[in-house]
């Protein structure tokens, strides 16, 4: 990508739907100051949204008293994103597969494989309490044969 800057952010915000907007809002501007393409953009500001779905509504269950963490980064090779949130925590191998004939029809359960789909790399650490997920875009692609 032509644009090699690096930059930070990072918020400690209420666990509100106002929270899931201005995340996913900062993505698509991160996104875009990174020089991704037209057809990243808004990959990676959906990824965030889901992500931040989760941490609000699943993690913290919309708790007053819980509240999300997010950073965003640029690096010269990837733009890396962590929300965490401070609930129970979240087993990735629990989630059960969207696609899977008995999942097909139910009105949620995308979210993870969204964010797995639109990301290079996706990574669940415990914080306990909480879970902290890390969202990796590359921004230049990878070597052949990695």
């Amino acid at each position: 990508m032509a644009d090699s800057t690096t930059s930070r952010a990072s918020f400690t915000l209420d666990s509100t739907l106002d929270t899931v907007n201005r995340l996913e809002l900062e993505a698509e501007q991160f996104a875009q100051r990174a020089g991704f393409s037209e057809d990243d953009i808004p990959n990676i500001a959906m990824a965030v949204r889901e992500a931040a779905v989760n941490a609000v509504l699943h993690g913290n269950n919309y708790s007053t008293e819980k509240h999300v963490s997010a950073s965003f980064e640029t690096t010269s090779s990837d733009l890396v994103i962590k929300i965490t949130d401070q609930g129970p925590g979240l087993d990735p191998d629990t989630i059960p597969d969207p696609l899977a004939p008995e999942n097909i029809l139910r009105g949620s359960g995308r979210g993870i494989f969204l964010i797995r789909a639109f990301m290079d790399e996706v990574h669940f650490r415990q914080t306990h309490p909480g879970t902290e997920l890390t969202l990796i875009k590359h921004r230049t692609p990878a070597p052949a044969g990695n």
